[in-house]
This record gives structure tokens, sequence and C-alpha cells, in this order.
């Protein structure tokens, strides 16, 4: 992906908008030029009219300033040396000051309305411009197996767009540069510092913004939805501020798209490990399911043969004994392994009017499925793995959020109440999530619906 978009700032856009009034006033030029030759043949009149296509050309190709600079040199230079006394900025006749005005007035009006088009044409280009890029850099991401190769392309990526060094880094309390562009850059302490603000606050911070403004790399927060991952960093050789103004919101969409790769690539790899360990949990109960099936019986016919030994009296009677108790105990050790398998997860627990079936993630309501978001599904599958028992705040915010919102309550509360707002016959007066203040929430079971 190779399109970059050259920003107007510096001596470049200066001399730009020299050679923007330059044109207009060549065109002038060549109308007037063209009017000193039709004139002496066929009067002034139809000179007024070439100077309108000059204006127009101005304001297309120039701008509006350019072009109202070339209103206003032809009106002068019509009155200059098409309006008696030539060669003067006077004029005698009044029908030639109607003239004059009436030029200066059409050519502003036209100079406006052609501008108004060349500008909401460079808005169309840009926005185009824009969409490519990102559409570009999305397809980059795609093409990405994991975080790493996520890390690496954006940070080339972006070095490519914006002309200058780039980092990805993650770790608020410490951060770490995961990819960079070039492979070792330079990061003082107000620039680590600086990462870190933006990794803690999800604010942009560095050089040109208000906050950390002495570090040299400026820094944008990738966000998901509930959570800062990463930092992108940009910064330049020359200390300028890496981005202008105008082009902030592509940076902004682009580091919106690599907030989704990221997501896409942990819940890939969550999916990975949990297919990983379904096909442990399935192969654990497979095995325990053979042991049930041929050990088990071999154990009951020694357990029986045991028994028939002792009851003709013909052996040992120590010994038979030793090996009737061990079979016993080896019996009982595999009833309990077997009763261990992945496979008891597929009973449905009742709670009340509510089936929950861990095995399907599955919820139904009085023979009606319900539908959970994943948190609230999270919430309700850890209280029924562990029903009638109490579970602390803190140990649902780590299970279901992890550990680094083991403080948020709120977001617990929240999720308890929307279970029971769908699980509830009168989520004001909870029977089935029972609270224990200060405590945590434990799910009531053995209760009978009414």
């Amino acid at each position: 992906m190779s399109t970059n978009l050259v920003s107007s700032d510096g001596p470049r856009g200066l001399t730009s908008g020299v050679l923007a009034y330059a044109g207009a006033l060549l065109l002038v030029a060549g109308a007037t030029g063209l009017g000193l030759v039709i004139a002496p043949r066929w009067g002034n009149a139809p000179v007024v009219l070439l100077y309108l296509p000059a204006v127009l050309a101005a304001a297309i190709y120039c701008g509006l300033w350019p072009a109202l600079a070339a209103a206003a040199a032809s009106t002068l230079t019509f009155n200059y040396f098409f309006t008696a006394p030539y060669r003067t900025l006077f004029i005698h006749s009044p029908a030639d000051v109607v003239t004059v005005v009436m030029l200066f007035l059409i050519a502003v009006v036209t100079s406006h309305l052609a501008s108004s088009l060349r500008v909401q044409a460079q808005l169309a280009a840009s926005h185009a411009a824009r969409n490519a890029t990102i559409a570009g850099f999305a397809r980059q991401l795609l093409s990405c197996a994991d975080q790493e190769d996520i890390a690496r392309v954006t940070v080339r990526e972006l070095s490519t767009l914006f002309d200058c060094n780039a980092a990805l880094l993650t770790g608020a309390d410490a951060p770490k540069i995961i990819a960079a562009m070039p492979a070792t850059p330079i990061f003082a302490p107000s620039d680590f510092a600086a990462a870190a603000l933006t990794l803690t606050t999800g604010e942009a911070a560095g050089r040109g913004v208000r906050r950390m403004d002495l570090a040299d790399w400026h820094f944008r927060a990738v966000m998901a939805p509930d959570a800062v991952i990463a930092a992108v960093g940009l910064a330049r050789n020359d200390g300028v501020a890496p981005i202008a103004k105008d082009r902030l919101p592509l940076l902004e969409n682009l580091v919106d798209q690599i907030a989704l790769a990221l997501e896409r690539a942990r819940l890939e790899q969550e999916m990975r490990v949990l297919g990983a360990v379904r096909e442990q949990d399935r192969l654990r109960s497979a095995l325990l399911a053979s042991i049930g099936d041929k050990v088990k019986p071999g154990l009951t016919a020694i357990s029986a043969a045991a028994k028939a030994l002792k009851r003709e009296g013909t052996g040992d009677k120590a010994l038979i004994s030793s090996v009737a108790a061990e079979t016993v105990k080896l019996e009982r050790y595999i009833d309990n392994l077997v009763e261990l398998s992945p496979g008891s997860d597929r009973k449905p627990i009742e709670v009340g009017p509510v089936s929950i079936d861990l095995f399907h993630r599955s919820v139904v309501r009085d023979g009606v499925e319900v539908h959970l978001t994943p948190k609230e599904y999270a919430v309700l599958a850890e209280l029924a793995r562990h029903p009638g028992r109490v579970l602390t705040h803190g140990h649902l915010l780590r299970t279901v959020w992890g550990p680094a919102q083991e403080k948020q309550i709120d977001y617990l509360r929240v999720a308890v109440r929307s279970l029971r707002q769908k699980l509830e016959h009168d989520p004001a007066e909870p029977e089935l999530i029972l609270n224990e203040p200060a405590v945590g929430y434990r799910l009531l079971v053995g209760k009978k619906d009414s």
C-alpha cells in the first residue's frame, strides 16, 4: 500500500500559493491581451466577456483568493485599457461605470461559486483517498495471523503513510515496545512517561499535545470496548510534530482499525485455547468412560471370585479378604473418576423455572430460551457451577472480566440487575440470584416454582 497524503504546510505550501496568484494574474493578462486585439475591430463591449472565463479558470485551478485577486485585476485592467479616458483609472461615462461595477460583481460571484465547487471536489477527493488508505490498511491487517504480525504491519504502514518513525507499545505500568520502525527507536524517559499516560488514561500525549509536550513522540491510544490495549507512537527525526491537524482524522481511523485487528487476534487466540481445552475434555471423558466400561467389569469379576473363594474356604482367608477390600476401594475410586467426567456438565442445572445448560450454553425460563449477553451468561454460569455457594464480588469479577477489573463492582451489579430482569418473576424481590451484602452473590438451588 503506497497511498500517501501530502500535507500543504511549510515552504512547499508557500510556494504553491505564490504560483496560484501568479497563474491567476497571467490569466487576466491573457484576457487583456486578447481584448487589445479585438477592441479596435469590434469595440470595447465584447472585451468584458473575456475576463469572466479568466476569473472562472482562476477559481477552479487556483482557489478562492487568487480568483478574487483576478476579479480585482480584471476590473482595474478593463478600466485602464478599455474605458475613456484610456490609460487612466478615471471613468467619464456613466455607462462605463456601470460596466466596470457589474464586471467586478459578476467576477466576484463567479469566482466564489467556482471556488466552492473546487473545494467540494477537493474534499471529495480527500475523503476518497482517506477511505482508500483505510481500506488498504485494513486489508493488510486482515492478512495477519497473530498480534506480532499485526504490530509489524502497523508500524511499517504508519511509518510509510506519515513519513516518520512509528512504534506500538503495551503495558501501562511499564510500557514495552513490541514493534517499531526503525527496529531500534530512541525513547527518552519523557517518551516512556507519555506512553504510560496514554496507556493508563486513553488520552493522547506527547509531541503536539499539551500533555507531556516535551516528549519527542506523539502517542494515541488503541482502545478495546472496555480498556486500552496498546498505544501507537509517531515521531520525526527533525523534532517537528509528526501529525498535522488535517491528518488527525486519518490517524484516528487507522487506530480504530488496529484496535479491531488486535481484538480479532485476541479472540482467535482464545478460541484456539478453548478448542484445545475442549479437545482435552473430550479425550478425558472418553478415557474415563473406557475405564468405567472396561476396567470396572474386571474388578467386579475379581470381587465375585474373591467372595466365592471366601465362601468355599479353600484359600488363605487373610489374603482373600485383602484382595476383596482392595477391589472395593478400586471400584469406589473408578466410580469417583467417572463422576468427575466432563460429561456431567451435560445435564442442565434446574433452578426453579430456569434451566441452565452449561454444555450447550443455553438458558431456558418457563420453556422459552432467554438471550443473555456474553458477560451475563458468564456470571450466571459461574454461579451455576457453585450452586448454593456464596461467590465474592472479587471472584466473579476476576473470573468474568479479568484480574484488572477486580475492583469494578459496578460492572457486576449491572450484569446481575440485567439477569434478574430476564430470569426473575419479580426483579424487585429476587428469588434465584440472592445478594449477600458486602460479600457477593449466590444462586439459590432447590427452589420449586410456585
